[in-house]
């Protein structure tokens, strides 16, 4: 009997997980969780969209030095803890998946957001040319980021044990089913890895092993804390977010996903081309197919996900090629079925670009699905 090829709508195991289909909800930031905290609202936006076959959260500070933004959440104060059992516990009660993703931002934040008002922190000390929002009167206003200051290396260990904290308070405490370790778009993981914002001379900078090697010390003690099976990693190759770059990804990330391949992650979530923006970049070019097969070679048995634009044809076209997973973020803005919507090859809603960071129910909770 021939092999029948899988579409967006088969089950999947994925790590420790056990997915309804092959559609993720990619993390969307949508600044809704004022001092930090999350909301019963937030509960219900993640529960309306629970029929993906995983969703990953926004983007969640493991601690206040990893904030960037006005009214995202965190997840390392106990009353953020709390608040996230909601979700989870609505979430699942739907039918869902739900895993949380790890941040911290680095340089990308502003004075007024980080502890004592003092300086963001960075691989080199090194001001990224790209904005934050902050919040005035309730209205996102967005802001040049802050200068940052280098990193000791005495410091790493501690914001590595603040990853663990996160993923233990994620796992063992909120109920979530997994993590994701943000290490994408010009957040600090990926300022490391990237030499246009990692010019340092220590055993963290320099080469290719040492820009990955703060990456792969916090995967090693989150997996060692919560179980690889539980952990995924999202990364952006040659994404623009951020001031993010490096003049040779190729090897740099061909080297990163076969170190991955060591940790039999649940998945590995890849950004293809720049962040929200274009799939191509003929100033960056990169073969994606190579990165899988490299992490392959490896022996790397995660999951592979793909993201950035993709619509129906396209998507299934990522499976055929080789990708087990396929992450949608904007169109769940404003289909909360989306699933049911691309199972049916119904047209979908367009979110209001207006209400995408901060506010309330509008633009959030109230946009329809096709049972009304």
């Amino acid at each position: 009997m021939p092999h029948r090829t899988a579409t967006l709508f088969d089950p999947i195991h994925v790590g420790d997980l056990a997915l309804a289909n092959r559609i993720v909800m990619a993390p969307l930031t949508r600044n809704r969780a004022p001092d930090a905290v999350p909301t019963k609202l937030m509960a219900q936006y993640y529960t309306q969209r629970a029929s993906a076959g995983l969703t990953i959260t926004e983007a969640t500070a493991i601690s206040q030095q990893g904030q960037g933004y006005a009214d995202v959440p965190g997840l390392y104060a106990e009353e953020q803890v709390e608040a996230w059992k909601d979700v989870t516990r609505s979430v699942h009660a739907a039918g869902g998946k739900i895993v949380c993703q790890l941040w911290h931002v680095g340089r990308i934040s502003h004075t007024s957001l980080q502890p004592n008002g003092a300086q963001p922190v960075a691989p080199s000390a090194i001001t990224a040319n790209t904005k934050t929002v902050l919040l005035k009167n309730g209205v996102p206003e967005f802001v040049p980021v802050s200068e940052p200051r280098a990193l000791q290396a005495y410091e790493l260990p501690d914001i590595v044990h603040t990853y663990v904290a996160a993923a233990r308070n994620a796992v063992h405490t909120a109920g979530f089913d997994g993590v994701e370790i943000h290490a994408a778009n010009g957040y600090l993981l990926d300022q490391f890895l990237k030499s246009g914002s990692n010019q340092r001379r220590d055993d963290f900078g320099g080469s290719i092993e040492n820009r990955a090697r703060f990456l792969l010390e916090v995967m090693q003690a989150v997996t060692s804390a919560v179980g690889a099976g539980k952990v995924g990693i999202r990364l952006s190759p040659v994404t623009t977010a951020n001031d993010a770059f490096d003049p040779d990804p190729q090897p740099l990330f061909d080297y990163v996903v076969r170190e991955l391949a060591t940790f039999n992650l649940a998945y590995v979530h890849v950004i293809e081309g720049a962040t929200g923006g274009p799939r191509e970049l003929p100033d960056r070019p990169f073969d994606y197919t190579g990165l899988r097969r490299a992490y392959r070679a490896a022996a790397g048995k995660g999951a592979w996900m793909v993201n950035n634009g993709l619509d129906k044809p396209m998507a299934q076209s990522a499976l055929l090629a080789g990708a087990d997973l396929v992450a949608f973020g904007r169109p769940f803005i404003g289909n909360p079925d989306l699933v049911d919507r691309l199972r049916k090859g119904k047209a979908l809603v367009e979110s209001d670009h207006a209400t995408w960071y901060g506010g309330g129910a509008k633009g959030y909770t109230d946009y329809p699905t096709l049972k009304g």
